[in-house]
């Protein structure tokens, strides 16, 4: 979630590049329909053999990579304040909490406010779902990508709420819900968060594709090893992908 960020590019190793093309085939025994230390819920999700299993395994960051992220416009707007103003008065904290799973929306209610005011929650609901889409060229990709047998994985800062994403978009017809911050209690760029991916794919890092839009996040993936790309449009990512071999032909949807 970055307005206006510098495109980059990154990568571990070029000899990763190769080992993307190699597939573990029975190597590995994986239940992505399991979410690290909890049990999650399976409707939001795709299945995939292990016995068949390609190379790079996709983890795809979701708000303002996949899908549009209403924090900018339309929550300032449903409080009738500006973003700086928002910022002021919105708790430090307490929103990170609720990402994390830390508190439920009872409390997110009670704290979003440094000064405790009340809202309406249903109604910041409904303006947050109203205003969730696909980013232009994103649902042509994930369907191409998930046609060609990838493995997609969300791997998302976000809260509860990505249950209301998934009633809208319908993205568990691309990908696993497998990797959010609410069910793991970790938020990017935290180190712990990539290596628990790592750990519950049963893969090495650089056999991960992390997808982006902000460089911080991807900085840490490289960092550990995984490859990593910085989304500005999905124009851009498919010129990227193609670098790595990824060669992707859009359908029109």
């Amino acid at each position: 979630m970055m307005i206006g960020s510098n495109r980059a590019f990154m990568m571990s190793s070029a000899a990763a590049v190769t080992a993307m093309q190699t597939s573990k085939g029975d190597l590995f025994n994986l239940k992505p329909n399991s979410i690290v230390g909890k049990k999650r819920d399976d409707r939001a999700s795709v299945s995939y053999d292990a016995t068949k299993r390609k190379l790079p395994i996709l983890l795809f960051d979701v708000m303002d990579t996949i899908v549009r992220d209403p924090f900018y416009q339309d929550i300032p707007a449903f409080f009738g304040m500006p973003m700086k103003e928002l910022l002021e008065c919105k708790h430090p904290t307490a929103w990170i909490e609720f990402e994390k799973g830390l508190i439920d929306e009872e409390e997110l209610t009670r704290k979003f406010f440094i000064d405790g005011r009340d809202f309406d929650l249903e109604g910041l609901k409904d303006c947050i779902r109203s205003g969730y889409s696909y980013l232009d060229g994103m649902q042509e990709l994930l369907q191409t990508l998930r046609a060609d047998n990838f493995e997609i994985h969300a791997f998302t800062n976000y809260p509860i709420w990505y249950k209301m994403i998934e009633d809208k978009l319908k993205l568990s017809a691309y990908l696993s819900w497998t990797f959010c911050s609410c069910n793991t209690g970790k938020r990017k760029p935290d180190p712990e968060f990539y290596l628990k991916v790592v750990e519950h794919l049963g893969v090495e890092p650089c056999d991960c594709l992390f997808i982006d839009d902000r460089p911080s996040n991807v900085k840490c993936a490289v960092e550990i090893g995984m490859r990593g790309l910085c989304f500005e449009t999905a124009d851009s990512l498919l010129k990227d992908l193609s670098h790595l071999g990824i060669n992707v032909s859009l359908p029109k949807i």
